[in-house]
């Protein structure tokens, strides 16, 4: 018993809650940094064993996370799920998606490639950039999801720097029904919890209708239209931000081209 203490305090140690672009913000942005490049540049042709791993680890942690959110060892030992933090979030789900994505062959496994270097790319983005109250003072915790959504962004860039996936407009289409397939299975357990009557919160990707709506601008939404249109206007929302990851993709690969021609023809001048 004092040995499950020790690990759990272990797990639970504490640090000052880290904030916006303070020095452990910016260390974990320059890991993400290089993490990103030294994928790009020397581990061409190796996409499935590196998705592969970085699902395994990711799912590692939150079962860590998992464990540090529902344990308590004030008084003893004692658990108490908390049903907020249930692993199904926009930013968990390129977890799930990449295991399967490492597992699987052909079109699905075109699809699931397609989503991770658009939908989640643009999300793990969104947080490492803005992490907000993502940040808390556990630091196994703030290690955790820097982890979670660097590695968003380092597989994302990962894949379309390889050209594993096209840099076309056409991924997006492909991405598509995996992000449908995730926010439809969110509803379906959000309304799950909700009629069996979880009086906890229980708000995977945040667009329950049975409770407040806390993402930017998408919380106007929630609250002026039915709960069908919003919900089209959030999948429309986020693929447009997913295209839009997808033309700056382009941009870079197009700038990258003229600056090598130009090389060249330098050189043989």
């Amino acid at each position: 018993m004092r040995f499950l203490q020790n690990i759990l305090r272990l797990m639970d140690a504490s640090m000052k809650t880290p904030g916006q672009f303070g020095w452990f913000h910016l260390l974990w942005l320059g890991i993400t940094a290089v993490a990103t490049i030294a994928l790009c540049r020397y581990e061409k042709g190796k996409e499935q064993p590196v998705i592969l791993w970085t699902s395994i680890i990711v799912i590692f942690l939150e079962i860590y996370k998992q464990i540090n959110y529902s344990f308590s060892y004030t008084k003893g030992i004692t658990f108490d799920y908390q049903w907020y933090a249930f692993p199904f979030q926009f930013c968990s789900t390129p977890m799930y998606v990449g295991l399967l994505a490492a597992l699987t062959r052909g079109k699905l496994h075109k699809a699931l490639c397609s989503y991770l270097s658009t939908f989640a790319l643009f999300a793990g983005l969104c947080v490492m950039i803005y992490p907000g109250n993502v940040f808390i003072s556990t630091i196994g915790i703030n290690i955790q999801t820097m982890i979670c959504h660097g590695s968003m962004v380092a597989i994302g860039i990962y894949l379309l720097a390889t050209g594993y996936v096209e840099l076309t407009h056409k991924t997006v289409l492909k991405a598509l029904p995996v992000f449908a397939v995730c926010v439809l299975i969110a509803v379906g357990m959000n309304d799950f919890a909700h009629f069996t009557g979880l009086e906890e919160t229980f708000n995977m990707f945040f667009i329950s209708p049975h409770w407040d709506c806390t993402l930017p601008l998408y919380s106007l939404i929630h609250e002026a239209v039915p709960f069908p249109i919003n919900l089209l206007i959030y999948i429309a929302g986020f693929t447009v931000a997913a295209w839009i990851v997808l033309l700056l993709g382009m941009i870079v690969r197009r700038l990258a081209a003229r600056k090598s021609n130009r090389e060249i023809a330098h050189i043989n001048l």
